[in-house]
């Protein structure tokens, strides 16, 4: 089997444009992969997967290492997105011509279901009250866990006044869920060490599942310090495209929670690695997946294989409702977890023609430090 072409397709969500890569091979077999890039950095990544196409066309697919050590001696060893989502693609080709799902050849369960947390739920006006009618709807849908970030633009400090409407967001989502469903802050990278520790010993007083990335998440000595100076555990990892940058952050012992994004690490063989890494330091990880449905799918692969996953981020059911027509299958959440699917492969794909009617816009962005982002397009 030889891949003989590849090709890349853009679906314009309101609030970040999706990029996908699919890859033909000569005996008919198609896989499909995501290489989306943060909110406004995934154009680059569709010129990437164009520069690299000499260095894998005419490769066996079902040969993922062998296609990626030729493509990072080829790019003299960077990382990007456009990689990710060519190993996914072949990932999906192996299990398609084996007839058996991507988590069969990873080694097999670990587990039947995986836990998730809702985020993107947040849409509209920042007042306690809607955050509170907003959380209700969502453990209304099955979750028992949800992400928010509640402290508008702040960028490395926090006016007094924002600093009380942010503790107010969060002690009315608490008081609306309850005291049995987790809740998981989000910092987006925003607050200095020294804000960030006023904020996290703050926080402690709703008892969430973590703080994350309060301070710039590439910081691994500020991450740690911060973690090391508040009473709440605090997660961080998203921006890594290293392993050596999951290792520099587990052997602190002071993160216990790592989230490796699978389009930054390299895909499924970066995950895999990571979660190894993060295992040999007694350390959990929790992916981020602040993309497609087909990264879910994705991730769920993983992690129904990985002994060391802790819950999964989910947005498939807080995207606009177009998203889930754009695949031929998506993963449900019940009852607060993801159900392992058994399909060959990943087992889904693009339905081409409904991408077409959702193409790529360059307003679609999200700009973190300004005022209403979190309204994501609304």
């Amino acid at each position: 089997m030889k891949i003989i072409d590849v090709k890349t397709i853009f679906v314009g969500n309101p609030w970040k444009n999706w990029l996908f890569v699919k890859l033909f091979t000569d005996e008919g077999i198609t896989g499909i992969g995501e290489a989306t890039n943060g909110a406004f950095r995934t154009m680059p990544v569709e010129a990437a997967v164009r520069v690299m196409k000499p260095l894998f066309i005419g490769m066996d697919p079902r040969n993922i290492q062998e296609i990626l050590s030729k493509i990072h001696l080829g790019i003299n060893l960077t990382t990007t997105p456009a990689i990710s989502g060519i190993e996914q693609a072949c990932w999906d080709i192996l299990g398609k011509s084996l007839n058996v799902p991507v988590w069969r050849l990873l080694g097999g369960k670990t587990r039947p279901r995986i836990k998730a947390y809702a985020n993107g739920w947040y849409r509209g006006p920042r007042e306690p009250k809607f955050f509170a009618e907003a959380a209700k709807k969502v453990v209304a849908m099955g979750y028992k866990a949800l992400k928010f970030d509640p402290f508008g633009a702040a960028y490395r400090f926090l006016e007094r006044d924002e600093e009380r409407l942010s503790l107010a967001l969060v002690e009315a989502v608490r008081e609306a869920v309850g005291d049995s469903v987790d809740i998981l802050i989000e910092a987006h990278d925003r607050f200095s060490v020294s804000t960030a520790v006023t904020i996290g010993n703050k926080l402690a007083q709703y008892n969430p599942m973590w703080f994350e990335t309060p301070v710039m998440s590439t910081d691994v000595e500020a991450t740690i310090e911060v973690a090391r100076r508040v009473p709440i555990p605090v997660a961080s990892g998203e921006r890594f495209t290293t392993l050596k940058e999951i290792s520099q952050l587990v052997s602190s012992k002071a993160i216990s929670i790592v989230q490796p994004e699978i389009v930054r690490m390299g895909g499924i063989s970066g995950m895999m690695k990571a979660a190894a890494i993060a295992e040999a330091h007694e350390c959990y990880i929790a992916p981020h997946n602040a993309q497609s449905p087909l990264c879910t799918v994705v991730n769920t692969h993983v992690g129904a294989v990985v002994p060391n996953v802790l819950v999964q981020e989910c947005f498939d059911d807080t995207n606009v409702p177009w998203t889930k027509d754009v695949f031929t299958f998506t993963v449900a959440v019940k009852d607060g977890f993801i159900e392992v699917p058994d399909r060959p492969g990943l087992g889904t794909d693009l339905i081409e023609e409904v991408a077409l009617t959702h193409p790529y816009q360059d307003q679609f962005t999200l700009r973190l430090y300004e005022k209403d982002w979190e309204r994501r397009g609304d």
